[in-house]
């Protein structure tokens, strides 16, 4: 059962999602007004039902629903990247994973989840504004005892030693290279999301000079296309989730 302070997701009979905390307060909805400690007699996979007589389904909600209900600022990563990004890397209960760029947190929380409450992600954010909404988001979600976000400039060195991962979401991950030679696990992930082709030209020239200490680059660009499943037919959708960005992927030697 939900506890106080708990967040779950309620889902309307239109399928509508809301991610609601479990507390002694009203939740106002355009189907009827929800009374949220009436949650806490009931389990995930029933219902409560709002003063209008309408359904909400209550569940447990994923790191997904999160990401999507949570407060934006820049741009996220997309999970079809972030997922990626976690699968080719190996990344792992009990990692230790370096991220730049941390933006809204979206990539960050990924990484947390995937790392564990055994593991431990630190990243890197210049920016001040951007730290806040991202540290907001990943308490809202509770992996703050699990992420770290330093309010420092990554290309100018990484304080870490030994660690098993780093990813990074910045327009010149040429910059942390040298860094990354220091700071890097022998078989650790060295992984660099950017949006455009001259990015990864630009730092397949710079990584020439690093070439002996990282094993077979590897870049790749994710596209998802969602499938239209109806009685009479089943055909591709007209519209797609094409490119978002280039996936570099070198591993340390």
């Amino acid at each position: 059962m939900p506890l106080i302070g708990e967040v779950v997701l309620l889902i309307d009979p239109r399928g509508k999602r809301y991610l609601v905390r479990v507390e002694e307060r009203e939740f106002h909805t355009d189907l009827g007004i929800l009374r949220l400690g009436d949650l806490l007699e009931k389990d995930y996979g029933e219902s409560i039902i709002s003063h209008k007589g309408k359904e909400f389904r209550i569940l447990r909600p994923s790191v997904r629903d999160y990401i999507e209900k949570m407060k934006r600022g820049p741009q996220i990563v997309h999970p079809k990247d972030a997922g990626v990004i976690i699968a080719y890397a190996g990344i792992s209960p009990g990692d230790m994973v370096i991220e730049a760029g941390v933006g809204s947190g979206a990539l960050t929380i990924y990484l947390a989840n995937a790392v564990g409450p055994s593991g431990r992600v630190v990243s890197y954010e210049l920016r001040e504004d951007f730290a806040r909404i991202a540290r907001g988001n990943i308490e809202g979600i509770g992996f703050d005892d699990r992420v770290t976000i330093k309010i420092k400039d990554i290309y100018k060195g990484i304080d870490e030693r030994n660690v098993d991962h780093i990813v990074l979401d910045l327009p010149q991950p040429e910059n942390v290279l040298p860094h990354a030679v220091d700071a890097l696990k022998p078989g650790g992930y060295f992984v660099a999301y950017t949006p455009c082709a001259n990015q990864v030209h630009r730092f397949f020239q710079a990584f020439q000079e690093y070439r002996e200490q990282f094993y077979r680059p590897q870049v790749v660009e994710v596209l998802v296309r969602e499938q239209d499943v109806k009685r009479e037919c089943v055909r591709p959708k007209t519209t797609m989730l094409a490119h978002t960005g280039y996936i570099t992927f070198l591993r340390r030697l």
